[in-house]
């Protein structure tokens, strides 16, 4: 009975003492003394776009499903395939889950380290040294222990804290990330997409004019051989025909490069884009008419915006963890255990053993490291937060170079489209002529020239508005709708 109540009176002091080392330790770890709490940067942004669209305005630029607006649906199949498959994309999102796993290992810092023990270890002492030598020596004797060790390093300046809050902040910066990669993937397989319809437009554009130049070249043909014109006509009219005909290789050769291209981004082969691409489809255009949100509205939508701010709250946290060494670290260290030298009597009261109580680390001399690590810390600051700034430009800049090319792309292709009416009524006209024999067949080559070259450049010009659209949906920061990005994807 003596033995269990000193037992209890010993384990109640202990247990006390703790107790009161804990609550005025823990008592100022809920604050956080150590850096300063993060705001966010007010950049100014201008009030209004410098350029415009031209047209009509039907309403406000929908960028949400922005490709759905070109109401092609090998489009929206092959958008949706690299979604699904995208190697780079998974790796991202892998990204995603290593941020998510550092944010709870600097959560776990807060919490305390418990480390169970144990052993059974044989010991025999030496015949020739010290009392065993004089007592005869040579005993041997068999150990058990089993217990647990507890560390917990108490949070008193906010050091931990402020770890947690940069990990946070960086958990919400990759995540940015990975949702500007989608935006990124989404217009990258858009616009290989309009190449491979604008060079297949251009294709059969040249097969076309092979066509009318074969018959050119019939009709010299009949006037050779009928002595009203030189063998002259004939050449020049083959030399036509044959550098137009090796204009097509290199149509081809573009196309199969984008169809590879393509591949790669749907993480796969070209024979299972060529299924999705189907037969060729005319080069699909958005809606015209339509007025864009105000650049505030722009670079609050933008993910790459947000990562970059995210990015610099983190570095911000960071200052604070590296001040924290500055200062005093206070733990609570305790262990617990079993010892005996019989295997029997291990859990008996007798066997306890034990420890516990507060303890400090301060480093008092580091020859500058620890400040200088914070002026480190300071100076990433600064430059994320000078990234970010330039993000904001960086933004506002694509968005109004974008436009600016929609517009001019517009008044060229209005241009090329009754450039090319004109360019095939001449041709028409010329030809004719000649057969009559009242123009000579120099007027035929130029006229079929001049018609191939516009023809190809109207087709050009289509495929680059559409481009330009799909620029401008990716400096707005279209994608999905904001929080329904696929960021739970299968592990």
């Amino acid at each position: 009975m003596k033995t269990s109540f000193g037992f209890n009176r010993s384990l109640s002091a202990t247990i006390q003492l703790g107790a009161a080392t804990l609550v005025s330790l823990v008592g100022l770890s809920g604050c956080k003394f150590v850096g300063s709490d993060y705001e966010s940067p007010q950049v100014a942004a201008p009030d209004a776009w410098n350029q415009r669209i031209v047209g009509s305005p039907v309403g406000v630029l929908a960028v949400d499903y922005w490709w759905k607006q070109f109401e092609d649906e090998p489009l929206n199949q092959l958008i949706d395939a690299a979604i699904e498959t995208n190697k780079s994309l998974a790796i991202a999102y892998e990204r995603v889950l290593q941020a998510r796993s550092t944010r709870q290992i600097s959560n776990s810092a807060l919490f305390p380290t418990v480390d169970g023990t144990g052993g059974i270890r044989r010991e025999r002492t030496s015949e020739n040294v010290g009392l065993s030598k004089a007592a005869g020596g040579g005993g041997s004797e068999t150990f058990y222990s089993v217990g647990a060790d507890l560390t917990w390093e108490l949070d008193v300046l906010g050091g931990v804290r402020r770890s947690i809050e940069s990990a946070d902040a960086g958990l919400q910066a990759v995540e940015e990330s990975y949702r500007d990669f989608m935006v990124l993937l989404i217009a990258e397989v858009a616009r290989n997409y309009l190449d491979v319809r604008t060079v297949e437009e251009r294709i059969i554009l040249a097969k076309q004019n092979i066509v009318n130049q074969k018959g050119s070249l019939r009709v010299a043909n009949d006037r050779f051989n009928a002595g009203l014109v030189p063998k002259q006509d004939t050449t020049q009219a083959q030399t036509n025909l044959s550098d137009t005909q090796a204009f097509l290789p290199q149509l081809r050769q573009q196309r199969t490069a984008t169809v590879n291209r393509l591949a790669i981004l749907l993480g796969g082969y070209s024979p299972a884009v060529e299924k999705l691409l189907g037969k060729h489809e005319i080069i699909p255009m958005p809606p015209p008419g339509t007025e864009i949100e105000t650049p505030a509205e722009v670079l609050r939508a933008r993910p790459d915006i947000r990562a970059a701010e995210r990015q610099l709250a983190a570095q911000h946290a960071r200052v604070g963890v590296a001040e924290a060494d500055l200062y005093p670290r206070f733990s609570l260290n305790g262990n617990f255990a079993l010892l005996s030298n019989e295997s029997g009597n291990v859990f008996e009261s007798g066997a306890r053993a034990y420890g516990f109580g507060p303890a400090f680390r301060w480093n008092l001399f580091s020859a500058q490291r620890v400040r200088s690590q914070v002026d480190i810390e300071e100076s990433r600051t600064r430059e994320a937060l000078l990234e970010y700034e330039n993000a904001v430009l960086e933004a506002v800049e694509e968005v109004e170079t974008s436009m600016s090319r929609i517009a001019n792309e517009r008044d060229r292709l209005q241009s090329l489209k009754l450039g090319s009416a004109s360019a095939k009524e001449t041709v028409s006209l010329v030809k004719d002529n000649y057969s009559k024999g009242l123009v000579d067949f120099q007027n035929v080559l130029d006229a079929e020239r001049t018609a191939t070259r516009v023809e190809d450049s109207y087709a050009v010009s289509q495929g680059l508005i559409a481009q330009a659209y799909i620029t401008l949906y990716r400096a707005l920061g279209g994608g999905y709708l904001d929080g329904e990005v696929e960021l739970n994807r299968s592990e």
